[in-house]
């Protein structure tokens, strides 16, 4: 029984944690799409992109690493 429970409480964990990777990959496309449409400079431009980048994956990692044991 606790084997069951401990089971489901980790696919649960997984299945929260793929949502919130999908929401943060939404938004990091929003704000790329925003980046292209209203940002005028080239520089800028990649420099924003570059910043929504890591942001993702910071919080990306944020949420894979506990569900693997590396927190």
């Amino acid at each position: 029984m606790v084997k069951l429970l401990l089971s489901t409480a980790k696919g649960v964990a997984m299945i929260s944690v793929l949502i919130g990777v999908l929401i943060i990959v939404v938004v990091g496309a929003i704000c790329f799409w925003a980046i292209d449409k209203f940002a005028t400079d080239r520089r800028l431009t990649q420099l924003l992109k570059l910043l929504v980048v890591l942001i993702c994956l910071a919080a990306i990692l944020q949420r894979v690493l506990p569900l693997i044991g590396m927190y």
